[in-house]
């Protein structure tokens, strides 16, 4: 039989985004699959909506579990709590404002970490939505100083010099496939990267601490609302939480980063891209 993957969604408000996703979830061909949704204290009738959710999913033969937050704990929290629910062999990071687009995604990825017992971590990439569609994501790179560049942001999702399946030097949490054996080695994330930001980073550091490696594979797709997860949310203030814990993620890896031969610091460059919304 196929093993059961868990599906880890993180839920703070945004709730027509989550809606998307889940239905969006629907369509994934790997079965057994379950999904683990986290509420992060949601006050725009996302709780409401989860008994609507559970039938769309339960009529495609996917399981729905729920842990539901009076507050924001933050997203390392949310997730620690997800994954202590998850019983999946496997365990999917997916942002509420990721949505599928090739339907094979799980079974693909899973096949990169089943051919390779060293992989502790795979992304697919990520495309802007329709009718947008170049890649938000191809993999991060750090600099030498510790900036995280997202890997031919604003390009051609068709680019051929990012679309190569290769190690990376870590992945965002957006959309991750990891086995239950990195995990394990790994422990939960740190939560002291509240609420959001490089939580994911350090993972995937720590992972590599441990003897794992991180790898994109291009040729998944998945669509993602670049920052719609943190995007108006009064309570986090994004750029003081991004600088906080960019210090804390630098302090802690930055005698790994200065020696892995990452981009130099002046070809980093972030590009403020109109992002599609719903």
């Amino acid at each position: 039989m196929s093993p059961l993957v868990s599906v880890i969604v993180l839920n703070y408000d945004k709730r027509q985004y989550t809606d998307k996703c889940l239905r969006s979830v629907v369509e994934t061909t790997h079965r057994p699959l379950e999904v683990v949704l986290v509420d992060n204290g949601s006050t725009d009738g996302s709780v409401e909506m989860i008994p609507e959710w559970r039938q769309a999913l339960e009529a495609s033969g996917v399981d729905l579990k729920t842990h539901l937050n009076e507050e924001n704990v933050g997203a390392p929290a949310g997730r620690n709590q997800g994954m202590k629910l998850a019983e999946g062999d496997y365990v999917a990071w997916m942002d509420n404002d990721v949505i599928v687009k090739d339907r094979d995604w799980v079974d693909q990825l899973r096949a990169r970490l089943d051919a390779d017992e060293d992989l502790g971590i795979v992304s697919p990439k990520l495309l802007f939505p329709p009718p947008d569609e170049r890649i938000e994501f191809a993999g991060c790179a750090v600099t030498p100083r510790g900036r995280v560049v997202y890997v031919g942001r604003g390009r051609d999702k068709d680019d051929p010099e990012v679309n190569v399946e290769r190690d990376t030097q870590c992945l965002i949490s957006a959309c991750v496939l990891l086995p239950r054996r990195a995990i394990e080695a790994a422990g939960e994330m740190d939560e002291a990267f509240f609420p959001v930001q490089y939580e994911d980073i350090d993972y995937c550091y720590r992972l590599k601490s441990l003897g794992f490696r991180c790898r994109i594979v291009p040729s998944v797709e998945m669509y993602h609302y670049e920052h719609i997860t943190t995007d108006g949310s009064e309570d986090i203030k994004f750029l003081e939480v991004t600088t906080k814990n960019g210090l804390l993620f630098r302090r802690r890896w930055r005698h790994v980063f200065e020696n892995e031969g990452g981009p130099p610091d002046d070809a980093y460059r972030w590009e403020n891209l109109d992002r599609p919304r719903l």
